[in-house]
């Protein structure tokens, strides 16, 4: 039996190779070619439900530009992650959980729990998040 770890790394290097032959599910959802439950947009980015909520409140701030994650040349993109910082916070005030409290991550790269290779926020809340995660 191989170490949880190398199966997670062998399973997303099979998700990235996947997203660069078919598409990105994330942009296929922001371009409608798949279904989505869209909660906000604007010209910059979208906000999903999380498919695998693990919080009451677990939604997702997307780029609409693809980005692989974190790591890439975040210099660059300083504007639109001050902008995907904003709508969370607008969000957690639209879900309510914004005077309880909501945590935000960014998951980059495989160890770190990123499934989908392109950049995104998640917004989790409406019950209580204990520290450390993971």
């Amino acid at each position: 039996m191989l170490p949880e770890i190398v199966i997670r790394l062998i399973y997303n290097a099979y998700r990235k190779e996947m997203d660069r032959m078919f598409g990105c599910i994330f942009c296929r959802i922001a371009a409608r070619e798949k279904p989505g439950k869209i909660l906000y947009e604007d010209e910059k980015c979208f906000v999903l439900q999380d498919i695998n909520p693990q919080a009451p409140v677990h939604l997702l701030v997307i780029p609409h530009r693809h980005i692989t994650s974190l790591n890439e040349d975040s210099d660059q993109h300083k504007e639109l992650l001050g902008h995907l910082l904003a709508v969370a916070a607008r969000m957690a005030k639209q879900q309510g959980i914004d005077g309880t409290g909501y945590r935000v991550v960014i998951n980059t790269n495989a160890e770190a729990g990123q499934t989908v290779f392109h950049l995104h926020v998640h917004l989790l809340g409406g019950r209580v998040l204990r520290w450390p995660p993971g």
